[in-house]
């Protein structure tokens, strides 16, 4: 639930753009609903973010904005129990700053990116609370809005430079510019900032760590399951997509489309899910163009070049990514060998596909074709090409620290193992905040307590070093080419030596993986 104000003591913070009014809760002040860029709405809609106006007077930061809009589903789901709850509203281009003291400490910053497939998500959702990291790292954090699905990620192919595509993109980087001239003023440095984001939210992450305008923006990058597999389209590509969301919503072009409700918009975008379902692959309608104006290369590559290469890199995935999406799947639990083996055929070529599969089964001891399939998607679209990006870091002299996260649920009968963000609640280590999501069941406190711990309190070392190193973890190597040390997250930490060899050797050289067309 979104917070409201309660009867916390209140703060004044004074900016450029005006007077802000935070509370003070739990010892920590929090600003909430800060507005970074104007409302995207009427004609600035599928537009690049623009400079907020400010506002006279004091401004009230004591209760959440509305989230971007977005699908919803009364009741949740049955993994993370929901991603996202009204209300919603295209006005949304705002921000919640957590921090120890509105003072002249300069502390070091961290900018919290949500994912969520690129439809779904908040930075106001409970789990995403800075106050844990403010309270125990002393640091000053940032989560942001910023618009998804079709308001964020549609194509349009419209204006000139700049103006082009990726309009999340262009609301992240007026947040990361609004951090860089006030952060100062909650007391935090603004030559110190740690961008973190998670699935969607760390491709983001990547992508802004190599915009030549984040030049002196961020020093340092969490990179938590970023889908690198994805193979990104470019204009021509994506284009058809566009063309296809226009006939799901009645609108023959965009200015028909911006005169609709963003009700009607979210709806079309349902309609856009079946279209873009195809057997076997997760299931992503909207996705980052790569346009060569506003995103020049596919984010997995943004860290391999010009100054992107001194940013200090953490980057990690969770063992069983794909059974997030696969395991409660009752059509997916049915699944043959031959449906599964002729999946990896579309990756692996008909002939190897048959020695793919039995690579996968012996790994997996009594491995149901489905739990093979799952094995392959969180392979390629999470496990390999985090590894290959480490690899060639380590290559080019600049290493990163490399985890997986292995600690299973016991929920939904075990079924999920460690999912796709299983490690979000651990990191926050604010399980308080995650009651509402039911992957969580069952997991022994004394385990789950102990590994949030080493997990938080390692990401804050981080934030603050570039070494995530502490008192009460195993010693943490960066991954290099000889050792290729990971660290393994589980009831039992320990750092390991190419803890995803097997994946690694088995998929060899980077491969093209596919996003699966409009049919």
């Amino acid at each position: 639930m979104p917070h409201s104000p309660g009867q916390d003591q209140t703060t004044v913070v004074d900016l450029p753009a005006g007077r802000l009014r935070g509370a003070n809760e739990h010892g920590v002040a929090v600003f909430r609903a800060v507005p970074y860029a104007a409302p995207p709405v009427g004609d600035l809609r599928w537009r690049p973010a623009r400079p907020h106006a400010g506002w006279s007077g004091t401004r009230d930061a004591t209760a959440d904005g509305p989230s971007a809009p977005q699908m919803y589903r009364e009741g949740g789901d049955p993994v993370l129990g929901g991603h996202g709850s009204p209300p919603f509203d295209e006005d949304c281009l705002t921000l919640n700053v957590w921090t120890p003291g509105v003072d002249d400490a300069r502390r070091p910053v961290l900018v919290w990116i949500h994912g969520g497939g690129f439809v779904s998500g908040s930075g106001s959702l409970p789990g995403y609370s800075g106050e844990t990291f403010a309270r125990d790292g002393d640091l000053v954090v940032v989560s942001i809005n910023y618009r998804i699905g079709p308001l964020g990620y549609l194509y349009t192919g419209e204006g000139g430079e700049g103006e082009a595509g990726n309009h999340w993109l262009s609301d992240q980087l007026a947040a990361l510019r609004w951090v860089k001239e006030n952060i100062a003023s909650f007391g935090g440095d603004p030559d110190l900032v740690t961008v973190a984001g998670q699935s969607g939210g760390a491709v983001s992450t990547a992508a802004l760590a190599g915009h030549p305008g984040t030049q002196g923006l961020i020093r340092r990058v969490i990179l938590q399951s970023p889908p690198f597999g994805l193979d990104l389209p470019a204009p021509d590509a994506y284009l058809e997509r566009t063309a296809a969301y226009l006939e799901l919503a009645g609108a023959k072009d965009l200015a028909e489309l911006r005169e609709l409700p963003w009700q009607e918009l979210i709806g079309a975008a349902a309609g856009l899910f079946a279209q873009t379902m195809r057997w076997g692959y997760w299931l992503t309608p909207f996705l980052p163009v790569i346009d060569g104006v506003t995103l020049r290369s596919h984010p997995a590559q943004a860290l391999l070049n010009g100054s992107a290469t001194g940013i200090d890199v953490m980057i990690g995935w969770t063992r069983e990514e794909a059974n997030f999406g696969f395991a409660l799947d009752e059509g997916y639990a049915a699944a043959t060998r031959e449906q599964v083996t002729d999946r990896i055929a579309e990756t692996f070529g008909t002939e190897a596909a048959a020695d793919v599969y039995a690579a996968y089964e012996r790994a997996r001891p009594g491995a149901r074709p489905a739990d093979v399939l799952m094995d392959l998607i969180t392979d390629e679209l999470f496990r390999v090409p985090a590894v290959r990006l480490a690899e060639a870091r380590a290559a080019a002299g600049h290493p990163v620290w490399a985890y997986q996260f292995d600690l299973p649920t016991p929920a939904h009968e075990g079924r999920l193992g460690a999912a796709h963000c299983l490690e979000l609640p651990f990191v926050f280590d604010n399980f308080d905040q995650w009651a509402h999501a039911p992957f969580l069941a069952g997991l022994a406190p004394a385990v789950r307590d102990g590994l949030a711990y080493a997990m938080h309190r390692a990401w804050i070392a981080f934030v603050r070093s570039g070494d995530p190193n502490h008192p009460d973890l195993p010693h943490w190597q960066p991954y290099e080419g000889d050792a290729r040390t990971t660290m393994r997250f589980d009831s039992v930490v320990t750092a390991l030596g190419d803890l995803a060899g097997a994946s690694r050797l088995l998929h060899g050289p980077p491969a093209r993986l596919r996003t699966p067309p409009l049919p």
